[in-house]
């Protein structure tokens, strides 16, 4: 399928949602992240912007990326809305072709699955490199399906994260693999309404 083709149904599916005057955070990312040092980050895939937004008021500077020119726009608006806008620069990207320029002490992925054709083992392959020294990449995907996701699939399967790790292929010599697990929480969806869902979670440190 196309470029076009996907980002086609990207601004669709975030043209559906109502925009969020203030977006919550993944609940993966603050607790990995709270009490790093700020630095640099760059958000893969950044959505409704509510990582970009958390990020940016606990001091990081951050690059967020996404394929959908509506995710884009509106989180620039969401940036100078809540005073964050020097510390956040939103591009529209297609990972397929492209990657944010750059090197980062964080480089977050959360949920970054698509309908499309996407080679993620070479895209995170490409984010891991972009580490500085000492920096970390954090590789959230789904683990199971949510009421609300746009994949239903009942056969779809779940890499878990050490198949992620190897997919990627990083020599362990200069990256380690802080975390892999797949814990359990109850989450909320666009509608409001919960249910508890599996997270599949990957935490790769470059060497310092």
């Amino acid at each position: 399928m196309s470029s076009t083709d996907a980002v086609t149904f990207w601004d669709g599916v975030h043209a559906a949602r109502p925009a969020r005057d203030n977006p919550s955070p993944n609940v993966r990312l603050t607790e990995v992240v709270t009490g790093l040092p700020p630095g640099d980050a760059l958000d893969l895939g950044c959505g409704n912007g509510g990582d970009t937004l958390w990020l940016a008021r606990a001091g990081w500077r951050v690059t967020a990326a996404d394929i959908s020119a509506v995710a884009v726009g509106r989180l620039t608006a969401l940036a100078r809305t809540h005073g964050v806008h020097d510390r956040v620069t939103a591009v529209r990207i297609d990972l397929r072709t492209s990657f944010p320029p750059g090197t980062f002490d964080l480089v977050s992925a959360h949920y970054l699955h698509t309908p499309y054709d996407l080679d993620r083992s070479a895209v995170l392959r490409a984010a891991a490199h972009a580490l500085r020294p000492g920096g970390r990449l954090l590789v959230v995907d789904h683990g199971s399906t949510a009421p609300w996701s746009w994949n239903q699939d009942p056969g779809a399967r779940f890499p878990d994260p050490t198949e992620v790790a190897a997919g990627i292929g990083l020599d362990p010599a200069v990256w380690s693999v802080e975390r892999a697990d797949a814990p359990r929480r109850t989450a909320t969806g666009p509608d409001g309404g919960t249910a508890e869902v599996t997270d599949h979670v990957l935490l790769v440190r470059r060497a310092a």
